[in-house]
């Protein structure tokens, strides 16, 4: 038994220091779900007040949101989110740690029925665990197969040119559904641009921490910022029509896929995983994904 537990062990690719980043995430998964918690509470109230957006939020209820203490607190506890996962990010490999985020589902599961006074019916119970499932399984395949080399210009710039097409397509479609009120599309978008933060997070921190900081770095900081500020506003436009647990289950499926995909094909991550973990990953994206449409299908009720 001892020796099929060392055996096991030695197939894991992480090493104690990059496992610290694992119980790092967690915690700012717990936050995450807590601000978001808080910030849907503190749209509710502004909504309530000046008016549902029906084709996107505008400054005035953007401004308005800032004189909510629980939109405040709840961006505050973000922040704070923020804060733990760029450290883990910092310390272990983007796809082992982006994933864990889906802890937040279900604590915000809890938290958001508890203030709606609803109970969790068997059907969102059931899409919770797939996309919780899901993500785990990509984070367990990732674990064992996940490996860092250093980022070339070559990567970096692929990156940012991904994130500027995406960006510019992400623009046109919200002309073009901004009055349909669609909370799918506000998360997949939100997440997206999320998993390219991630992205430009972890190259940003590495770089300087080895002392490259140059003008491609700025740039990186630049745009990490725009498609941050952006990925804000979808998230506070999707609290407006869906329940904080749609929004965090989207954000905490596509991001880390868009990241574990980035980190995949770009920058070869998983250059040692073998085809069988390949299609693990590919599997386990599609049961993420599929349990977020379910829970858009079997919602709660949105708190007001």
């Amino acid at each position: 038994m001892s020796a099929d537990l060392g055996d096991l062990t030695a197939q894991v690719s992480l090493t104690p220091y990059q496992a610290l980043g694992i119980p790092i995430a967690l915690v700012g998964a717990v936050f995450l779900s807590i601000g978001a918690q808080l910030q849907s509470r503190g749209v509710a109230k502004v909504e309530h007040r000046l008016g549902a957006a029906h084709s996107g939020m505008s400054v005035r209820q953007v401004l308005a949101l800032l004189g909510r203490p629980s939109w405040v607190t709840g961006t505050l506890l973000l922040g704070l989110a923020i804060v733990f996962q760029l450290t883990s990010l910092k310390i272990a490999p983007l796809l082992v740690v982006q994933p864990l985020g889906a802890i937040a589902l279900v604590v915000t599961a809890i938290l958001n029925a508890r203030v709606t006074g609803t109970k969790l019916s068997g059907r969102v119970k059931r899409s919770i665990a797939i996309c919780v499932g899901g993500v785990g399984l990509f984070a367990t395949v990732a674990a064992f197969s996940a490996t860092e080399s250093p980022i070339t210009t070559r990567q970096l710039v692929t990156v940012l040119v991904l994130l500027l097409i995406v960006g510019a397509l992400l623009g046109i479609a919200f002309v073009l559904l901004r009055r349909r009120r669609s909370a799918l599309f506000y998360i997949i978008g939100a997440g997206v641009l999320y998993g390219f933060v991630a992205t430009l997070a972890k190259v940003v921190l590495n770089r300087f921490g080895a002392g490259e900081f140059d003008g491609l770095s700025a740039l990186c900081v630049v745009m990490l910022l725009a498609a941050g500020a952006l990925g804000g506003y979808f998230v506070q436009n999707a609290y407006s029509s869906g329940s904080p647990d749609l929004v965090i289950a989207g954000l905490t499926v596509v991001d880390p896929i868009i990241g574990v995909t980035i980190g995949i094909v770009v920058l070869g991550e998983a250059a040692q995983a073998s085809a069988f973990a390949g299609v693990l990953f590919v599997l386990a994206g599609a049961v993420a994904i599929y349990g977020v449409f379910q829970l858009a299908k079997y919602q709660p009720a949105k708190a007001h």
